[in-house]
Formats: structure tokens, C-alpha cells, sequence
């Protein structure tokens, strides 16, 4: 498997706007249609990558647990699914549905939104506020698919926590470890 990290855009950066097709509905949306009350999760994920089957359990329990909270989790695939059919629209409306998230899992086609992310890898994590400016970007937790370390999310719902009950982020982040966005 190749391992590429996150390029760890600048915190503080504005989520880049994007309007791209729901797999899961059919319908397109809106960063403005989709962001969170309290915060906006953003997730560059994709189908196939050993990486993300990895963590796909935690991703639906994470919107599961933060929803209710003030926290809406955006999953998009960037990667090119000429190249890589096993990623296209089709296949990743029902592996949402098989994996149960309860999040659009966004296509972003001509890679553009990926582009203006400045992500990497799948998956590649940002945590935005409620104005939108990013506050975290990088791993989900210390697991990888082989390490032996159970999958919690643990810097994700630390950064959640912390936002949400008006406390200090770290800035000790580490980027996400994956595959990298299949590009065109």
C-alpha cells in the first residue's frame, strides 16, 4: 500500500465552496446546504482504498454521535473513476448505504473541490467551525489498516470536543495517512 500524508492546509482557511452531486440522493448540493451549526467535518474518502474500509465503521458512528451536536461529517471522492470504476457514482451510493453513514457522500468529478482542499490522501480529514474557518486537518486517529490499534476517532472527537465546549484546539496535528487521490 503507498502511504501519502496529508499536505496540512494553513488553519484558519476558509472552507472552499463547492457544489457538487449527492450520490446518496441524487441531487446536487452545497457546501452552505451542508455545513453543520456548530461545525462542518469534511472527509476526502473513496471506495476502494484499504485505508478507508479501515476507518468506515468510525465515520458512520462519528456523524452518529456528533449530529445531534451542532456537527454535520461531508464525505466527498475525488478520484479519477476512469481509472479506478470501483470509486464511480454508482458504487458509492451503496457502499453509503451498506456502511450506514448518514452523510452525503459527495462526487467531485473534475477534482476541482480535492484541488481547492489542497487534499492528498483518502482518507483526509478537515474540521471547519461555525464560520467555516478551519480549525483541524489530518489523521482520524493512530490506527492504520495493520498496526493493531483499535480504530477510535480519538483526534477527531478531540477537536469536536474541544470546539464545541469553547476550548483550545491543538495545533500539534498529524497529518492522515492514505492512499493517494487517484488524479486524472
Amino acid at each position: 500500500m503507498a502511504q501519502t500524508p496529508s499536505n496540512m492546509l494553513p488553519l484558519g482557511t476558509t472552507a472552499p465552496d463547492f457544489k457538487l452531486l449527492d450520490t446518496v440522493s441524487d441531487t446536487m448540493l452545497a457546501l452552505q446546504e451542508v455545513k453543520g451549526l456548530k461545525a462542518t467535518v469534511i472527509m476526502f474518502i473513496c471506495n476502494h482504498c484499504p485505508f478507508v474500509k479501515h476507518v468506515n465503521k468510525q465515520l458512520a458512528q462519528l456523524a452518529k454521535d456528533y449530529k445531534s451536536k451542532g456537527v454535520n461529517f461531508v464525505a466527498i471522492s475525488s478520484n479519477d473513476v476512469e481509472n479506478y470504476p470501483q470509486d464511480a457514482p454508482h458504487l458509492m451510493k451503496q457502499n453509503a448505504i451498506e456502511q450506514g453513514f448518514i452523510f452525503p457522500y459527495l462526487y467531485d468529478q473534475t477534482q476541482e473541490v480535492a484541488e481547492a482542499y489542497d487534499a492528498a490522501c483518502t482518507p483526509d480529514f478537515y474540521v471547519f467551525n461555525e464560520d467555516l474557518a478551519l480549525v483541524y486537518r489530518g489523521q482520524l486517529d493512530d490506527s492504520r489498516p495493520g498496526n493493531g490499534l483499535p480504530v477510535t476517532g480519538q483526534d477527531i472527537r478531540n477537536t469536536l470536543e474541544a470546539l464545541l465546549s469553547n476550548k483550545p484546539i491543538t495545533e500539534m496535528q498529524k497529518p492522515s495517512i492514505g492512499c493517494n487521490i487517484k488524479w486524472k
